[in-house]
């Protein structure tokens, strides 16, 4: 089974939402994708946090598999802290406070001990950060990398050099349309396609994601139906770090695999937005995944069409 490398921000989140609020809740773009892929594959994590970062949430990441000898501990430092709320409709969240501590000077450096790592996930960070580490890693990986709509405003030629250097991009459905200046997403998708990454993955929060391939293919998956949204925190990352996981649990990355790496990741961020910040998400089962994978290929069968019409 082939390793996942992982680099991204480790948080203490405060959050708000219409079901309630959450106070100091580990977090993290990194954390929650580490977590998802490690129900599938060996997790290398590259992280920096301060000493205020509470050792059980190590503990507990290092219990899991997960190798921490990237993760850089800054003595007297304070951890990257996000504050936000979410309305009803849950889509996006309004930042109230972004304290970036010793997050403001991550220079990630990729251990001896990782660069066996053939699977990599670079989460939304400063794009010239994602160069730095493409840089470090050996040839033949599989990268996939994450953005916003900061990064496309203010760090845009960067980000173009890393779409020239991933195998595959990952935004949302409003990133796409701002990266591209295209409304409808299969022409952003496309557009996208042209600068680089043999695939792109379009997310789409609770209408679903969709993947998108050079050589032409499509596919289009639903999100999985929830009676109780709690926290969207951390879903597109889980979704991430799923997908990442799954696809070097598998150890091959064809149109076949990247579809069904589109479901496990569609699948962990439903067991993610379940509750505040990692408790469901951490308390996944094997059964859990079977249930809900088998769940959505039911949802999207399809009989033959009747003769005749």
């Amino acid at each position: 089974m082939a390793e996942v490398l992982i680099v991204g921000s480790m948080a203490l989140d405060t959050i708000e939402t219409p079901f309630g609020r959450g106070e100091d809740i580990v977090g993290g773009a990194g954390v929650y994708s580490a977590i998802a892929a490690s129900f599938f594959a060996p997790v290398n994590l590259i992280g920096v946090v301060g000493d205020d970062y509470p050792q059980e949430s190590l503990d507990f990441l290092a219990d899991r598999g997960i190798s921490l000898d990237g993760v850089v501990v800054v003595p007297g430092g304070r951890t990257f802290r996000w504050a936000g709320r979410y309305q009803y409709d849950m889509s996006s969240a309004e930042t109230l406070d972004t304290q970036l501590g010793v997050f403001a000077d991550f220079d990630p450096r990729v251990p001896e001990s990782y660069h066996h790592s053939r699977y990599v996930f670079l989460a939304n960070i400063l794009p010239s950060v994602q160069l730095a580490v493409i840089e470090q890693i050996g040839d033949g990986c599989f990268v996939i990398a994450d953005t916003m709509n900061f990064w496309i405003e203010r760090a845009r030629d960067d980000l173009y050099k890393v779409l020239e250097r991933v195998d595959l991009m990952l935004l949302n459905d409003s990133e796409a349309r701002q990266l591209t200046g295209q409304p409808n997403l299969a022409r952003a998708a496309e557009e996208i396609l042209k600068m680089g990454p043999r695939y792109v993955v379009i997310k789409k929060g609770e209408y679903g994601a969709t993947l998108v391939s050079e050589a032409g293919g499509s596919f289009t998956l639903p999100c999985y139906p929830l009676q109780d949204v709690r926290d969207p925190t951390g879903a597109g990352d889980s979704f991430a770090g799923g997908f990442i996981g799954y696809l070097a649990w598998a150890g091959q990355c064809g149109d076949p695999d990247l579809r069904q790496a589109t479901a496990i990741g569609t699948v962990m961020a439903s067991r993610c937005v379940e509750s505040f910040g990692l408790d469901t998400l951490a308390a996944t089962t094997t059964r859990d995944i079977y249930d809900r994978y088998f769940a959505l290929r039911r949802m999207v069968e399809f009989q033959e069409l009747p003769e005749g019409l």
